[in-house]
C-alpha cells in the first residue's frame, strides 16, 4: 500500500463537494472574519475527511462488482493493492481524524459532530442498501449537501437561512438526476444497467425531473435575492442581478446534459467545462462586490 494508492481511494478531487460547509458563512457575509473563515475551514476538511471514510467504505461493498468492471477494476482495493482490512483501517482513522478536527471548533462542536456523524451514518445506509431505490437514493445524495451547510452553519455560528437550505437540495436534487441520465443512456446504449436501479429510471422521467428541479430553483433563487430579509441582512436590494448568471449556469448545465451528454460526474464538469468555471468566477465575484464592497 503506497500513497498513491490511499490518495486514489480516498478521492481528494471530489472534496470540492465540501465547499457547500463554506456557504453560511459566505452568504452570511461573514467570510471576512477571521474566527468564522477558520472554523469554516476545520468543517470542510473534517466533511472531507469524513467523505474519504465513505469512499472506503463504498469501494469495499463495490469490491466484486469492480472486478468485473473494464475501468473500476483498476481501483486499488479492486485491483489488491489495498486489501479489504487496510481499508477498513483507512476508513476508521480518516473518520476519527474527522472528529478530532471538530474538537478544535471553539464553539458549536457538539452539533457540528452530530451532523458529521449523521452524515456518515446517512451514508453507510446508502452505502449498504438505499442506492439500489430509485429516487431514494438522489434524494439522500442531495440530502447529504444540506447536512454539509448545517454542520457549517453550527460550526461558525451563522444562523442558516431556509432560503439556502431549500436551493441546497434542489440543487443537488438537479445535478443528481442529470448524473443519473448519463446511467440512463449508457444502459440504453449497452442493454447493461451501470447501477441496479437505473432500470428505474428512463430519459423521459429524468428529462422532465430535471427540466422540474432547474425551474424551481431559478424561481428560489430570485425569491431569495428579492426577500425582504435578506435586503435587510446585506443592506442591499442589487442582489437580484446575480440571477442572470444563475440562469447562465444552468442553461450551460442542461446544454452539456442534453446536448453533449457529459454530465455524469458534476465535479468532473467544473473541473473540465471552462465556461461553467468562468460562470462561476464571475457569481462569487460579482457577490462578493454587491455584499462586501
Amino acid at each position: 500500500m503506497n500513497i498513491k494508492h490511499i490518495i486514489k481511494v480516498a478521492r481528494p478531487t471530489h472534496w470540492m463537494k465540501n465547499i457547500f460547509v463554506i456557504l453560511p458563512v459566505f452568504f452570511g457575509g461573514a467570510i471576512l472574519n477571521t474566527t468564522q473563515a477558520i472554523a469554516a475551514a476545520l468543517t470542510f476538511m473534517s466533511f472531507s475527511l469524513a467523505a474519504s471514510a465513505i469512499y472506503c467504505l463504498n469501494d469495499i461493498i463495490d469490491v466484486d462488482a469492480d472486478r468485473a468492471h473494464d475501468v473500476k477494476r483498476h481501483r486499488p482495493i479492486a485491483s489488491g493493492a489495498i486489501t479489504i482490512p487496510q481499508a477498513y483501517g483507512m476508513m476508521a482513522i480518516s473518520l476519527l481524524a474527522s472528529i478530532a478536527l471538530m474538537l478544535l471548533l471553539p464553539e458549536g462542536q457538539t452539533n457540528t459532530i452530530i451532523v458529521i456523524i449523521s452524515y456518515f451514518l446517512l451514508n453507510v445506509a446508502y452505502c449498504l442498501r438505499l442506492k439500489e431505490y430509485a429516487i431514494i437514493d438522489v434524494c439522500i445524495v442531495a440530502s447529504g449537501f444540506v447536512l454539509r451547510i448545517l454542520a457549517g452553519g453550527y460550526a461558525t455560528g451563522v444562523q442558516l437561512s431556509k432560503w439556502i437550505v431549500l436551493m441546497t437540495f434542489l440543487l443537488t436534487l438537479f445535478l443528481a438526476f442529470a448524473k443519473r441520465r448519463d446511467d440512463v443512456l449508457k444502459m440504453n446504449e449497452t442493454g447493461r444497467a451501470p447501477r441496479k436501479n437505473t432500470s428505474r429510471y428512463n430519459l423521459t422521467f429524468i428529462n422532465q425531473a430535471i427540466t422540474i428541479t432547474g425551474t424551481v430553483i431559478l424561481v428560489c433563487y430570485i425569491m431569495y435575492t428579492v426577500s425582504p430579509e435578506i435586503i435587510a441582512q446585506f443592506g442591499t436590494d442589487k442582489l437580484y442581478l446575480t440571477s442572470i448568471l444563475v440562469i447562465l449556469a444552468l442553461l450551460r448545465y442542461l446544454q452539456i446534459a442534453f446536448v453533449d451528454e457529459k454530465s455524469g460526474d458534476p465535479v468532473k464538469v467544473v473541473l473540465s467545462d471552462s465556461a461553467t468555471q468562468m460562470i462561476l468566477l464571475a457569481w462569487i465575484l460579482s457577490f462578493l462586490v454587491i455584499i462586501y464592497l
